[in-house]
């Protein structure tokens, strides 16, 4: 079972408008395994058009969707025994031990403390070679950093590294033109949005070296991307054209610059009159995937590239004080959470603490609030990520989530 929006197809403008109703359920069980006649039955379910379905084929018939409208509201309950003999995990068991005991951060930690340490002391060697190699080839390519987009482990990044420097032995000169950039391995290769050289994990050296080869093409299109940027912000009265790594989708340089360049001209076509750097100070960013604008809790503005150029107007303007107080809002949280974070590590004596991009400053300032105030002997010396769940990685690195529950298991 799930949902659909309602909409109204019948109004006098031939617009789709969405009815006062809301959602309305859709159940339906398969009940063959003829692809036409199952695709047929689902749109038919959500009343969604299937002619486009029958021009493509002459010989479809109707009989396959009467008998699939046979639907049974009973869902399989299997009996005990069929768990016992087959030894897969019976739901209901699962539901009730929930029910029964919440995850707590003490209980996790007593749980998994031990084979963390375990794992952590095993992962220090590789580490170590890590950096070694992380520090050689920055300084061999005059690199600003090496990064991962990925949480792989220690053994697979010392791999690629490895990869990297019997690259740089076989193609110096080729290399050099990194010269300064950030190269993060990931899963494709390219220059991304912020000019950081991408590196594919799955792509073979000839292609790595195609890239470098090509890096100064690249330079020259960050530059022209960097003067849209700054056309954008005078078309919109100062205010500044950012590209979030953290909060945006993983985009090549050339992807963005089709992205500028599309809402660019829709600017120069509309000409909405901003008063020259009346909106200085504020930022935002673009989206391919929204139809209205919003105001981010970080204070800079959502904006679509297909957005409205009135609408636009109106948004950034009535909402521009709002954005500020959210920009200054969010550099005193920056500085609380820093403070916190600092006070964690010293009290724990952990060895490392981070949080995964997807955890705000606020969530990051109440758990580091909640940490401070208990005893916890197991984080001593390791490696704490705040995250979304409790997981213990392959190298040590414990995980809890940010919203941690502590004290006695709930009955």
């Amino acid at each position: 079972m799930f949902y659909v929006r309602e909409t109204d197809q019948n109004s006098s403008d031939g617009q789709e408008h969405f009815s006062t109703s809301g959602f309305r359920a859709v159940k339906f069980t398969l009940h063959t395994r003829d692809l036409l006649s199952t695709v047929l039955y689902i749109l038919n379910s959500c009343s969604l058009s299937i002619e486009h379905i029958q021009s493509l084929n002459t010989n479809v018939h109707s009989q396959p969707l009467k008998e699939a409208t046979r639907i049974s509201d009973r869902p399989i309950k299997w009996d005990k025994s069929y768990y016992s003999f087959t030894g897969f995990k019976d739901p209901d068991e699962d539901l009730e031990q929930v029910w029964r005991m919440e995850t707590t951060l003490t209980s996790w930690l007593d749980n998994n403390g031990k084979s963390a340490v375990k794992k952590l002391k095993n992962s220090l060697p590789l580490r170590k070679e890590l950096d070694r190699l992380k520090d050689e080839l920055s300084h061999q390519l005059q690199l600003s950093d090496i990064r991962w987009q990925r949480s792989w482990g220690i053994a697979h990044r010392c791999s690629q590294l490895h990869s990297l420097g019997r690259l740089a032995q076989q193609n110096l000169e080729s290399l050099k033109n990194a010269k300064g950039c950030t190269i993060i391995f990931t899963d494709r290769s390219g220059m991304s949005a912020v000019g950081h050289v991408m590196l594919g994990t799955m792509d073979v050296h000839h292609h790595w070296t195609k890239l470098f080869e090509r890096l100064p093409s690249y330079f020259d299109l960050q530059r022209r991307l960097m003067l849209l940027e700054d056309q954008i912000s005078y078309l919109l009265g100062g205010i500044q054209v950012v590209y979030i790594e953290e909060l945006q989708p993983v985009l090549t340089l050339e992807e963005y610059y089709s992205l500028l360049d599309v809402f660019y001209n829709r600017l120069l076509k509309s000409r909405i009159p901003f008063h020259p750097r009346s909106l200085r100070g504020l930022r935002m960013i673009l989206n391919s995937d929204r139809y209205a604008p919003s105001l981010h809790e970080l204070g800079h503005f959502n904006i679509p590239i297909l957005c409205d150029p009135a609408n636009l107007q109106w948004f950034i303007l009535t909402k521009a004080q709002q954005a500020r107080e959210n920009m200054k809002r969010k550099e005193e949280l920056k500085v609380i959470e820093n403070e916190l974070m600092q006070a964690s590590t010293k009290k724990f004596s952990l060895e490392k603490f981070y949080k995964e991009p997807s955890v705000s400053s606020i969530q990051m300032v109440d758990c580091c609030k909640r940490l401070l105030e208990q005893s916890l002997p197991y984080l001593q010396g390791m490696h704490l990520c705040i995250s979304h769940f409790y997981s213990v990685m392959q190298d040590g690195d414990l995980c809890i989530p940010w919203n941690w529950k502590n004290g006695e298991a709930i009955k």
